[in-house]
């Protein structure tokens, strides 16, 4: 089968909506070409093991490449995805060049070329990332392994903003405690909580891919009998108060149901929000005290930020 190679030249701040509007397009997994993951400075401090070519990546900017079938319908998907990227500009979302290209790729080359850009990955002082085809022996004791297969998740979990939340969850979920993963796309902050002793998570997202996505990864790490993976809208009709909700999403959607995670979180619960980028922490972390949170810690990567409030 033929396949045809979507990329799209943008910004670090469009990675996240893009990859979704990738995924909504029919795209099961996506590739990042980040510069930055060859100089992030994390690698000094967990140790992360990484074998990155300099020249598979772009001098600025970042590209965000995923595959499609050759069929009747590819132009028309791609105007579909032009429009949609477009629309991201009514929310004030930088996106650089903002060009897009397509090559055709034969599936033998697709089925195996992007696993060159994914290794095992510390990120955290007690989480590792593994993909599933890589052998790795655990460093310390203690190590935490998520297994992740790239191929059918939404990116390997090494992005800020799902690092700035692992770290988040690593700080503040407790043995026992009940979560809610709002957003949950391949699963992993999921999870990483029933790693760390939740006894009952909840992961929602709108997007059916990420459903499936998210309950496979999850069969693969061994925590299905203690995550249950849903379709819902946020926080719509959700009841029942949790410890900690956890929401890696754009600022944008997190500002639509901060009094709705206040409502569900338990006194001295925790709510965990990334996928925030620099320019818009005030404007979440306002939200957030408007609700009536205590502003606990904020954490930062790059461009990117995370907001811990308390109940």
């Amino acid at each position: 089968m033929k396949w045809s190679e979507i990329s799209v030249h943008t910004t670090n701040e469009a990675v996240e909506p893009i990859t979704n509007i990738l995924h909504e397009a029919g795209a099961s997994g996506v590739v990042i070409e980040d510069p930055l993951d060859l100089v992030k400075e994390r690698e000094n401090v967990y140790g992360e093991i990484y074998q990155l070519d300099p020249n598979d990546y772009p001098e600025e900017g970042v590209i965000v490449k995923a595959y499609l079938p050759m069929n009747s319908f590819l132009m028309e998907t791609v105007d579909e995805i032009k429009e949609a990227i477009n629309n991201l500009l009514l929310y004030d979302i930088d996106l650089g060049r903002n060009t897009l290209s397509i090559c055709e790729v034969n599936e033998e080359e697709w089925a195996t070329a992007w696993k060159k850009y994914y290794h095992p990955v510390k990120i955290s002082e007690k989480f590792t990332i593994v993909p599933t085809w890589e052998e790795y022996t655990p460093v310390h004791s203690d190590e935490l392994i998520i297994e992740m297969d790239p191929g059918m998740a939404f990116g390997t979990g090494t992005h800020p903003t799902t690092v700035l939340c692992i770290q988040a969850l690593e700080r503040y979920v407790k043995e026992n405690d009940t979560v809610i993963d709002v957003g949950t796309g391949s699963g992993i902050l999921s999870v990483a909580a029933a790693m760390l002793g939740a006894k009952d998570i909840h992961a929602f997202d709108l997007d059916t891919v990420a459903v499936e996505s998210a309950k496979q990864n999850i069969e693969l790490n061994g925590v299905s009998e203690i995550v249950t993976v849903k379709q819902n809208n946020l926080l719509d009709g959700i009841s029942g108060e949790r410890d900690v909700i956890v929401a890696n999403i754009l600022a944008e959607v997190i500002l639509r149901f901060t009094d709705q995670a206040y409502d569900l979180l338990k006194k001295d619960g925790y709510f965990i929000t990334s996928g925030i980028i620099g320019q818009k922490k005030l404007q979440v972390k306002t939200a957030l005290e408007e609700a009536g949170f205590d502003i606990v810690e904020v954490l930062s990567m790059e461009d990117w930020v995370s907001i811990i409030a308390k109940k």
